[in-house]
């Protein structure tokens, strides 16, 4: 028998990530042959216990799966909304596995997102003391000075406390706008917005090209692919550094950052791309 804690179990199990389970625990939702957990510490087997969620039998432990996810502009970054507008999951109705994503992105923003099932990774992907950075194309009104983009290596406050650029430069300059590449460690609601809004440049655009060690890529808008061991593991170590990015301009717009080392061909483990709507 191995027993392991609840909430290890249930993130194991991809019910959710661990911080999640435990906030699913303390609402009184998990039951483990019939009684109900209510506090943390408590410990259980999945091979052997019957353990349920919202009245829903746990299955055994399923195998962990990191997807990355181009996300368009237009879908919420979650499971379920009550508003009832489009979510990342309706782009991986091929995928079997029942994955989450690893953080947040906003509605009117692009790009990568990780989905996994894998509930210690996200915890470590997530939470603020691993600081691991994600990375941004934002198209901002007019064009940030030098003193500006040091505000923001150095820090602004935000009502909701201190927040700095773990990197920032401008890409490219055009008469009324500029698109400027910049690396946060936090996962704040609209961080990167708030934060050019307080030194005056709105973010008009704003696409995620980095999270930790993945890069974006030449991964096409609404299609996702499987991550490969060594990308899983890299994810896993416990430095992360900003990856070289190369800034281009196709023709209708797009922007991307070019992966170091030899590129692959975007592929899924789950039978090839899924087709965004």
């Amino acid at each position: 028998m191995t027993l392991e804690r609840l909430q290890k179990v249930l993130s194991k199990a991809g019910i959710a990530s661990r911080r999640e389970a435990e906030r699913m625990i303390l609402e009184g939702r998990v039951t483990v042959n019939g009684q109900v957990v209510d506090k943390l510490g408590v410990k259980a087997d999945p091979l052997v216990d019957h353990i349920k969620v919202d009245g829903k039998r746990v299955k055994g432990v399923e195998p962990h799966v990191v997807l990355l996810l181009n996300k368009p502009r237009g879908y919420v970054t979650t499971v379920k909304d009550p508003q009832q507008r489009p979510t990342v999951m309706d782009l991986l109705k091929k995928v079997d596995l029942r994955v989450y994503p690893v953080g947040r992105l906003d509605f009117d923003a692009e790009g990568l997102v990780l989905m996994t099932n894998d509930g210690g990774l996200a915890y470590r992907l997530t939470h603020p003391k691993f600081s691991v950075p994600r990375t941004y194309l934002a198209k901002v009104m007019g064009t940030p000075d030098e003193g500006k983009l040091d505000r923001l290596k150095k820090g602004v406050l935000l009502e909701d406390g201190q927040a700095r650029a773990l990197s920032v430069s401008v890409l490219q300059q055009k008469e009324k706008n500029s698109w400027i590449r910049v690396a946060v460690t936090e996962g704040r609601n609209h961080l990167v917005k708030r934060m050019f809004e307080v030194i005056g440049h709105s973010v008009l655009k704003l696409k995620r090209v980095g999270f930790g060690s993945i890069s974006l890529g030449t991964l096409p808008v609404g299609q996702f692919r499987s991550l490969s061991a060594e990308e899983v593991r890299e994810l896993k170590r416990e430095k992360f550094g900003v990856r070289g990015s190369e800034f281009g301009e196709g023709e209708k717009g797009t922007f991307g950052v070019r992966r170091l080392g030899k590129q692959k061909r975007p592929r899924s483990a789950f039978g090839g791309f899924s087709k965004g709507k």
